[in-house]
């Protein structure tokens, strides 16, 4: 079967797109990428919604971008599927265009909706214009695609019921340069307790609930954190967590870097977040962490018990006491702390990687197309 990975998606911002390329080769498939990168960041997007006057850089930028992918797609030649990468709410607009002469089935991967992303950052109200513009731009993107890809079963059930049907879920992930970090990390004696967080900041990560999580443990030199990225709730967790000296705080790792920086940690912290968008995710720190062998303290969601079962630690949403205390038993008991590295790594290996991940993807394109799909033609 031959692919085209089609659009604007940085593989390097946003590593998913890169784990779908990854497991369809490891399937058998080829895969050619038509991919012109849009030099702009999520952090940068999240910011023309604030301040639509930015909105004509956008415009500019895609302009740019398509015209090369339009070049790039004619030169490509033909191909039994089209993956459009993540943040595709565009460019599956642009394929649609490209592809339509050719009947080449479109599968977009809808990891997050813009109306999703939009209501956790707090940028729309219930049904103000700019919340009305984000559900314009998931529809258009979903009415676009012959399979719509999501992450979880609960983004699978929030699909509009036409796009139900040309649904399907496939797991985050995490590719094979996680897995080779994870086999190759030093034994820890776990003293002090080495911790890591990366992360863009975001309301669903929770930080400012991780930051009083770090605020509890000032003191206890058996735990050491690492902190990893910036973003929007930064400087409020920075702050709640300022008497801990045993906190590290590093702006950001290239993506080259950051496995074996993960892998050096004894625990991958995931997400703590109460808004609505953390309760329906899994985020993909907790399948790159799996899968380099850390043990995996996350928050008690649906979605992450189903994905990580008895294999995680888990604690609920929004608390930070619970947080510490569980990093605290973590310090006192090297025993457990090594069971749940053995089991996320055993896990991750089973269900993370990339040619698993795919399975679910492959098996909804080569299946006869349902009666939706067609419409969409």
């Amino acid at each position: 079967m031959r692919w085209l990975a089609f659009g604007t998606y940085d593989v390097h911002r946003h590593p998913r797109v890169g784990v779908l390329i990854e497991g369809l080769r490891a399937a058998g498939d080829e895969v050619v990428e038509v991919n012109v990168p849009l030099e702009l960041d999520t952090a940068g997007r999240v910011a023309m919604l604030r301040q639509p006057w930015r909105l004509p850089k956008l415009a500019w930028l895609l302009a740019r971008c398509w015209t090369l992918l339009a070049v790039r797609a004619r030169r490509a030649g033909p191909a039994d599927a089209v993956l459009v990468g993540y943040l595709g709410h565009f460019d599956v607009r642009l394929a649609r265009l490209l592809f339509r002469r050719r009947r080449t089935p479109i599968v977009l991967d809808h990891l997050v909706s813009a109306a999703g992303t939009a209501r956790d950052r707090a940028l729309t109200g219930g049904g103000g214009l700019k919340s009305k513009l984000m559900r314009w731009i998931d529809r258009g993107a979903l009415r676009s695609a012959d399979v719509v890809v999501v992450d979880t079963d609960e983004h699978l059930a929030a699909l509009p019921a036409d796009a139900a049907p040309r649904g399907v879920v496939a797991l985050v992930g995490a590719g094979e340069q996680w897995f080779a970090a994870g086999a190759a990390r030093p034994v820890s004696s776990a003293d002090p307790l080495k911790v890591i967080f990366v992360g863009l900041f975001t309301p669903l990560h929770g930080t400012e609930y991780l930051g009083a999580a770090l605020a509890e443990l000032a003191g206890d030199d058996r735990i050491d954190v690492t902190m990893v990225g910036k973003g929007q709730d930064y400087a409020a967790c920075r702050a709640a967590a300022a008497a801990n000296s045993r906190v590290t705080w590093v702006d950001w790792v290239t993506a080259a870097e950051l496995p074996s920086l993960v892998a050096a940690h004894d625990v991958s912290l995931g997400i703590f977040g109460t808004t609505e968008k953390a309760q329906n995710v899994v985020p993909t720190k907790v399948f790159q962490g799996a899968a380099a062998a850390c043990a995996i303290v996350t928050s008690d969601t649906a979605p992450q018990r189903r994905t990580l079962g008895d294999d995680a630690l888990f604690v609920p949403p929004g608390d930070a006491s619970a947080l510490a205390a569980t990093l605290r038993a973590l310090a006192d008991d090297p025993a457990l702390l090594a069971s749940y590295q053995r089991k996320a790594e055993a896990r991750a290996a089973a269900r993370f990687a990339a040619a698993t991940v795919v399975e679910p993807i492959r098996a909804k394109v080569l299946s006869p197309q349902p009666p939706a799909m067609q419409e969409t033609r």
